[in-house]
């Protein structure tokens, strides 16, 4: 059974710092793509971050660029989400996910959520001013 389990999250004042880890069993994803996704009290699931399978290849949505770095250990099936400077509107259960429509591909639109076919249940992340 796949399962995807996120830890890490936490409370933290506007300033601090976060790092979170997205571990996966069941399966291997060290060819695939994973990603960072956050979902707010009432609005909807948006893309934080993505990283190919190789982490030779990034990318961020606007609001987390210079502040957020993805990386992933594929010798242990993680991936990390290390976030610096946080503000109290990053506040909000963040996920992981993996898109594992294409072996050893490149990020082709990583922000679409319907691209990812498995999903962790999330860590809450709560910033505090």
């Amino acid at each position: 059974q796949v399962q995807l389990v996120e830890s890490g999250g936490g409370l933290v004042q506007a300033g601090g710092s976060l790092r979170l880890s997205c571990a996966a069993s069941g399966r291997t994803f060290s060819y695939y793509v994973m990603g960072w996704f956050r979902q707010a009290p009432r609005k909807e699931r948006e893309f934080v971050a993505a990283i190919n399978w190789s982490g030779s290849s990034t990318s961020y949505a606007d609001s987390a660029k210079g502040r957020f770095t993805i990386s992933r250990d594929n010798a242990k099936n993680t991936v990390y989400l290390q976030m610096n400077s946080l503000k109290p509107e990053d506040t909000a259960v963040y996920y992981c996910a993996v898109d594992d429509s294409r072996l050893r591909g490149p990020l082709v639109t990583p922000e679409r959520l319907r691209q990812y076919d498995y999903w962790g249940q999330g860590t809450q992340v709560t910033v505090s001013s």
